[in-house]
């Protein structure tokens, strides 16, 4: 068989899965980021029910080594095992606090990067967001620092330095963030939402040691987030209102 018409054929690359869904009786569906191939879909044959040896293998957050085959947009799992990192906990087992953080992660990283697009860089600030996500008490830390890296590497970075009309920012002013033309200074008394350039200045050297900080990275990144996200709304961010109009309940 001519080499152009052969099945590609890739062995042990480092994934990880960031969906997965059934397929047929026994198989799924799997969504996959590795680090020298970029997102992949893969499809694992037999990798479901209680015999199966891939079931405990194949779940999200844990670091992986798969081989697979196939020549379409859609490959063939031949083979996936554990990652020489799983053997650390501190890699595999996310404690329940971190666990919707980082499925929100996932959700990011499937609406904003494309298949067969590699981003080392992407799946390394991944891998460094989930061992971040181990610490219970910089959760928030680390989805913003997260948000923040990845629309620099995609390059869709905040300009953290400079207002709309190109003037540097400064520390005494305040300024309200709009994605389409950047900081605009407003008055803090008539903005409510107004966010004060040191605090913008602590968001570019990426100190987010306390809440008010926090907060600004939250309102200024999901506001650069929302036109690559089309307007629609990401399930996990449904799913923790939810949860915490329950719990209020």
């Amino acid at each position: 068989m001519p080499a152009s018409h052969q099945p590609r054929r890739e062995q042990l690359y480092e994934a990880f899965i960031l969906h997965h869904r059934p397929y047929r009786d026994t198989s799924r569906i799997l969504e996959v980021l590795t680090r020298d191939f970029g997102r992949m879909t893969l499809f694992a044959r037999g990798a479901r029910g209680a015999k199966s040896r891939l079931a405990s293998i194949l779940m999200p957050f844990q670091p992986l080594l798969v081989s697979w085959s196939g020549r379409g947009e859609a490959g063939q799992l031949t083979r996936a095992e554990l990652g020489p990192a799983a053997t650390e906990a501190a890699l595999t087992r996310l404690p329940p606090a971190a666990l919707m953080p980082a499925y929100y992660l996932n959700e990011l990283l499937l609406r904003l990067t494309t298949r067969h697009d590699p981003l080392p860089v992407v799946f390394e600030l991944y891998r460094a967001a989930l061992q971040d996500l181990h610490d219970e008490s910089q959760l928030l830390r680390a989805l913003r620092l997260f948000e923040k890296r990845l629309l620099e590497t995609l390059g869709y970075g905040v300009e953290l330095d400079h207002d709309a009309a190109g003037a540097p920012l400064r520390a005494a002013l305040c300024y309200r963030y709009d994605a389409s033309n950047g900081f605009v200074v407003v008055d803090r008394s008539l903005d409510p939402q107004a966010i004060d350039g040191a605090v913008i200045a602590a968001l570019a050297a990426e100190d987010l040691s306390n809440s008010g900080t926090l907060e600004a990275a939250r309102l200024i990144l999901r506001a650069a987030l929302a036109p690559l996200l089309d307007g629609r709304e990401l399930a996990t961010r449904s799913v923790a209102r939810a949860v915490a109009r329950g719990s209020r309940g």
